[in-house]
């Protein structure tokens, strides 16, 4: 089962350094029943293009609560065992919890099959998503507008090998 873990530019490095993702249970995005009903289709790939834009907006929230993380939102792509990943059934039907699931971790190096993470171009409309994220949060349309422009970066796709450049030198 492929499943999307949000992270942001600092927690990709500490997961290259340590050699794995998580020490213990992962929140992460899948295709699930829920994101199913929402999005309406049996598309697989459109299915799992849904389950990596939720985890981009969980990664948008990380960066939140970092300040000190560059503005680019990092989504690790994971196989994992079917079984391994569980959706919350009392949260199911939770729209801010569409497409989520907990992996029990740790997850090995072996399991990443890519990494999705914004340009440099994009760092000015991820930073400005971040600053309208609560505002978004209480409901102003305007502030949506602003995170929902950070969407309009499509996430670029580096395969596993590519971490170290991602994550800097020494890392």
């Amino acid at each position: 089962m492929r499943v999307y873990v949000p992270l942001t530019l600092p927690g990709l490095a500490e997961a290259h350094k340590t050699g794995e993702l998580g020490a213990g249970e992962l929140t992460a995005y899948a295709v699930t029943p829920g994101l199913r009903e929402w999005y309406l289709s049996d598309n697989l790939e459109e299915l799992e293009y849904a389950a990596l834009n939720r985890a981009a907006l969980a990664s948008l929230r990380l960066l939140a609560a970092d300040p000190a993380a560059p503005r680019r939102r990092v989504v690790v792509a994971v196989d994992v065992p079917d079984g391994a990943a569980s959706a919350d059934p009392d949260r199911a039907l939770d729209p801010a919890a569409l497409g989520e699931v907990r992996v029990a971790g740790p997850v090995p190096p072996a399991a990443v099959a890519a990494v999705h993470a914004d340009g440099d171009d994009a760092e000015a409309d991820v930073a400005a998503a971040v600053r309208a994220l609560p505002t978004a949060d209480g409901g102003d349309g305007d502030a949506q507008f602003v995170v929902d422009g950070a969407e309009d970066h499509e996430l670029l796709w580096f395969a596993a090998q590519e971490i170290p450049g991602l994550v800097g030198p020494g890392n």
